[in-house]
């Protein structure tokens, strides 16, 4: 008969990939439900307030024209709505089609049940099928498993927020439209059942029966499926427990399953007295605590409650007496085990000969420990106890007395255990790798014993008072053919017949008298000795390795774990040398390395920095007890060795499988490493740069310096110790302080963005090592935010006054210096490159949201307003035609002027904000151009090269089409323009922000608007800069955001405006302009040759 699973059997292959989706949708909606956007369950009352008119639960399929009319007749309704759509849609995407994988499931099952009986599949019944082993597990699994996708999300995703993204997917999205597309069978399958997770909320009706209902299911396969779950071991576990006292546990895998399909059923819960009183007393007539699913428990006191046969079945095994028999069994179980584990974890204790004569003692006492382990941590955990039901409350405190239950003492036998199993293990695998090579070995050993024994009694070989004997000589040799005969491949004779040779041996020396001469017993004994040897090692069996992954499965304890992590941790804490007994069982734990080690990082560096003197190059030997300061290097020494210990113990662990998922202990420990490195490090980001924005003078340069201080301590920590603990220290630091930097930056622009970058969208956010978000303390959302805003803030044109030629920035009432160029260098040898280019991307984006604000007033105040453009026209009209001199030029400017004074104040402060900016941003490519040719010139030049380079061809491409150019798909010149803004090799001013159409009158305005602010200003030869008289403007600023806007805009309005500045020429007052002319001549040519 062809195998179930082979390739060409379509029957089996089918139910395969059924069951193989099912185990993948189960773990997608796992993972997605540590992903729901929070504003879906609308649990804040800013949530509310601002969403709730636009996400909806499944109402709005009662009206929903109703619905959407309403947010028709709000424009902000609708615009706050399509923001909404395009921050989520991709998101609630996918809980779609993870909803929707669900409902297909059940379909595809249905289906193969129906081919089933119908015939499609040859000679395949649903009898057939279920007569087969790996059928039968199958589609035991296939049925199980559905039922875990919707426990799982009804406890995972609480029904009204999986409403609300149905509804908001069905809104948004365009399949609803399709032909083919199953939406409302997807929303009655998954709609609100009323359950929630939350501690102490009511149970709904019917549930979950009624919820398993949904879909019909053939009655048929779900009583059969039953049927075989009660009669057999679908698993044959119970040959890894032989034991009768473990078969629960042996069976525990098929009572979940058993515990889940019988919700399909309802009626042998409610009715069916025999059949519950038979499955309680297979599956649960010592435990009452189960995991259905990778750590999720129930209680069957408190799921079987509403069922009336399912109730009193259980009654037996919940009476006082039954559980304190039980409690009382697994404490003396518990001690027993304990006490032989610490006998077999004695140094020297388990030898390979000890394994190998006693494999089922050993077994037996792994068993013993992990079934009591695992009946103590399931009916002793908070989780499987409901504190409002009294009966459950007292059940568990009767377990906790009669158990003796103390967390710490389990904790011991976990670990105790944990070590035994892995050292067994080892020595397993070790002796299978070598089976075969010890056993050649020894048969080579034994065949040539039997040799120089022939050639002894052959009279050949002088040996003591052994006489020839031919008989004994040809008896010998044919033993030594014998031996050698033996085949390692078929065990079952060799071994047969290696017994026999053991006992022909022992006849020999008895019969022919051969105790006499020593030297000849020796021999047989030693021959004997390896026959036994090959007989020990051709029983090491794969087997046994099997039952041992069997017996040491821990995935029932994925979640209950995590109640012990706080005692293991600080039994980590209190002795270093225990984490070298972890193993996969206490993964979650091995955070507290990374803790202790940055703890004992924070003292080595204090040490190193206050205490210990650095040693002279020279030194005289009178002073050499002065900087010997044996007591701080002392200190320095244990506290290493306190941290290679941590190491120590990690690279002696292995890979392991813990469930189905396969774990690298050494990777954690990076990751373990990482996350506490990200999470000390955005701690001091985040406290270190909170200003006070009264502080006078600003706290911003000592706030700089201190943090500065402190990211050089973790720096030097981490050059210090990565050897130690066998790690790139250098490389971890730069990655995630980097990736620390770029999501505060991509966090803080998400206030200028209209779709906005979810943490789960994010590139730079992790689930293994998450960057934590703090509540934000002002108007920005990080720290990135509040140094640029406090920058921004002493810096205010308002306030300061900004020298070109010595970078710096002058208090405009005391002239007193505000700050310089020395505030990027700050924050360059504080935050690095990554944190230069993160303020410089912020600053795009905020100049971006100014120019889209100029915009909005420049045709608000501008071109929507008649006496404005009035005056516009005849102005243009008057100066017409350009090359010409205006003719009482003062009459016509001065009276446009207080035509348009109204619009001056507003026009000023748009300006300043960008043209601060600006400078900003020219400062930080300064720094960053200065700071790449110091640190890395060779990186600098070729990047300067590889600029020039492109630019030479693409304006060769432009004179000649015929010439190479890069095409759309290559992001050759998108990556360059990365490295050349990391390098500073770019001018900010040449940089276009946004895109605009052309603007009437803009030239014209720009000229008013300089010639209105002219007089505002006067020449100070002393200071040799221009001050204000009334604080309203400043002429850097000013001059920077002309050059960058005309970079904006269309190339004939530069043009236009010079041409209008040369008519101050003809103007009585060109005297008082033309200084100012000239400025800012010289600075927009000085832009246009960067």
């Amino acid at each position: 008969m062809v195998d179930f699973l082979a390739e060409n059997n379509l029957c089996g292959q089918a139910i395969l990939r059924i069951v193989s989706c099912g185990n993948a949708i189960i773990a997608e909606l796992l993972r997605l439900s540590e992903f729901i956007p929070a504003v879906f369950r609308l649990k804040d009352r800013a949530d509310q307030q601002k969403y709730g008119d636009i996400i909806f639960d499944f109402s709005y399929f009662k009206g929903p024209e109703l619905c959407e009319s309403k947010l028709e007749s709000k424009p902000e309704l609708q615009d706050l709505d399509e923001e909404f759509r395009e921050n989520n849609i991709e998101i609630v995407t996918r809980f779609y089609l993870a909803f929707q994988s669900v409902h297909k499931y059940i379909v595809d099952l249905n289906r193969y049940l129906d081919d089933l009986n119908e015939g499609v599949y040859i000679q395949q019944t649903l009898e057939t099928v279920l007569l087969n082993e790996d059928g039968k597990q199958l589609l035991c699994e296939a049925l199980y498993l559905y039922g875990v996708m919707l426990l799982v999300i009804d406890q995972k995703i609480e029904g009204e927020t999986r409403e609300r993204m149905l509804v908001s997917y069905y809104r948004y999205s365009a399949a609803r439209s399709s032909a083919d597309s199953n939406m409302d069978d997807i929303c009655k399958l998954l709609r609100s059942t009323g359950y929630s997770s939350q501690p102490g909320a009511k149970r709904p009706p019917n549930y979950p029966e009624s919820y398993f209902q949904r879909v019909p299911i053939n009655e048929t396969f779900i009583s059969m499926v039953i049927g075989r779950l009660r009669s057999d071991d679908i698993y044959n576990q119970v040959s890894a427990y032989p034991l009768p006292e473990h078969r629960s546990t042996a069976l525990a895998n098929q009572a979940a399953m058993l515990y889940v399909i019988l919700y399909f059923e309802p009626s042998i819960l409610h009715t069916h007295q025999a059949k519950m009183r038979e499955i309680v007393d297979k599956y649960f007539p010592d435990n009452w605590v189960i995991s259905i699913y990778m750590g999720i428990t129930v209680n069957l006191a408190d799921a079987w409650e509403p069922y009336k046969a399912a109730k009193t079945a259980l009654n037996n095994t919940l009476d006082l007496s039954n559980v304190r028999e039980q409690a009382s069994r697994y404490a003396t179980v518990r001690e027993r085990v304990h006490a032989q584990v610490q006998q077999f974890l004695k140094e020297g204790y388990l030898r390979e000969e000890l394994v190998l004569d006693n494999i089922p003692r050993l077994l037996n006492c792994l068993r013993d420990g992990n079934v009591a382990i695992r009946w103590l941590m399931l009916h002793t955990a908070d989780s499987a106890c409901d504190p409002n039901n009294k009966r459950l409350r007292q059940i568990k405190d009767q377990i906790l007395t009669d158990s003796r239950y103390n967390p710490k003492i389990l904790f011991q036998l976990l670990l105790d255990t944990a070590q035994f199993e892995f050292i067994l293990k080892e020595m397993f695998k070790q002796m299978l790798s070598e089976k075969q090579a010890k056993w050649e070995h020894y048969k080579k050993e034994g065949s040539e014993r039997m040799m120089e024994l022939a050639d002894v009694f052959s009279g050949v070989k002088p040996l003591t008072r052994v006489e020839k004997n031919e008989n004994l000589q040809a008896w010998f040799r044919e033993i030594s053919k014998q031996i050698l005969s033996l085949n390692y491949d078929d065990s079952t004779a060799a071994g047969r017949k290696t017994v026999q040779l053991i006992q022909a041996l022992e006849e020999v020396q008895e019969f022919h008298q051969l105790e006499s001469n020593l030297q000849v017993c020796q021999f047989l004994a030693d021959t004997r000795k390896f026959l036994h040897q090959m007989i020990r090692t051709i029983n090491i069996k794969e087997e046994v390795l099997i039952t041992m992954q069997i017996i040491g499965d821990l995935s029932f304890a994925w979640q209950l774990i995590d109640s012990f992590t706080a005692i293991m941790q600080e039994s980590i804490r209190v002795s270093p040398s225990m984490v070298t007994k972890l193993r996969a069982t206490f993964l979650k734990v091995l955070q507290i390395i990374p803790e202790s080690m940055f703890t004992s990082l924070l003292k080595i560096i204090k040490l190193q920095t206050h205490d210990i003197i650095e040693v002279p190059t020279r030194l005289d030997k009178d002073k050499l007890r002065d900087y010997a300061q044996l007591g701080p290097r002392y200190e320095v020494a244990k506290l290493t060795h306190a941290i290679s210990i941590f190491t120590e113990g990690i690279l002696m662990m292995k890979t392991t499988l813990v469930g189905i998922i396969k774990v690298d202990p050494k990777q954690l420990l990076e990751d373990g490493i990482r996350k506490e490195l990200v999470k000390r490090v955005a701690f001091a980001l985040h406290r270190g740069l909170i200003f006070n924005p009264r502080a006078k003078p600003s706290e911003l340069m000592p706030k700089l310096k201190e943090l500065g201080a402190t990211m050089d301590g973790f720096h030097r920590s981490f050059e210090y110790i990565q050897d130690y603990v066998n790690i790139y220290g250098l490389k971890i630091w730069q990655e995630e302080v980097s990736r620390i930097i770029n999501y505060n930056v991509e966090q803080e622009c998400n206030n200028f963005l209209r779709t906005k970058i979810q943490d789960w969208q994010s590139m730079y956010q992790s689930t293994h090592i998450p960057i934590p978000k703090f509540t934000p303390v002002d108007e920005s959302v990080t720290f990135i935010g509040r140094l640029c805003r406090e920058i921004l803030r002493i810096t205010d044109p308002k306030m300061t006054c900004h020298i070109d030629q010595l970078n710096t920035w002058y208090d405009m009432k005391t002239h007193q210096e505000v700050t310089s160029s020395r505030l990027f260098s700050e924050i360059q040898n504080t935050l690095g490159t990554f944190g230069l280019n993160g303020l410089d991307r912020l600053l795009c984006f905020m100049i971006v949201k100014e120019l889209q604000n100029f915009l909005s007033m420049f045709q608000k105040i501008i071109l929507r307003d008649r006496t404005v453009q009035e005056t516009l026209k005849t102005l243009m009209n008057a100066v017409s035609p350009l090359k010409s001199i205006v003719a009482n030029s003062n009459k016509i400017y001065f009276s446009a002027i207080a035509k348009t004074q109204k619009i001056w104040t507003a026009y000023l402060e748009a300006i300043m904000k960008v043209g601060q900016m600006q400078i900003l941003r020219q400062q930080i490519a300064n720094e960053l151009n200065y700071s790449c040719r110091f640190d890395s010139k060779h990186l600098a030049a070729a990047l300067e090269n590889l600029n020039k380079a492109l630019l030479a061809d693409i304006e060769a491409h432009y004179q000649d089409p015929s010439l190479p150019y890069p095409k759309e798909d290559n992001t050759l010149l998108y990556e360059i323009t990365a490295y050349l803004e990391a390098a500073g090799i770019h001018n900010p001013l040449n940089k276009i922000y946004i895109t605009t159409k052309r603007l009437p009158y803009f030239p014209v305005v720009n000229f008013l608007f300089l010639i209105a602010q002219l007089p505002k200003l006067q020449y100070n030869k002393n200071l040799a800069r221009r001050y204000q008289k009334c604080l309203l403007m400043l002429w850097a600023p000013f001059c920077f955001w002309r050059i960058m806007f005309d970079t904006q805009s269309y190339p004939g309005g530069l043009l236009k405006h010079m041409c209008l500045i040369s008519f101050l020429m003809s103007s009585e007052q060109s005297c008082n302009f033309d200084f100012c002319f000239f400025n800012e001549r010289i600075i927009l040519k000085s832009s246009h040759h960067y």
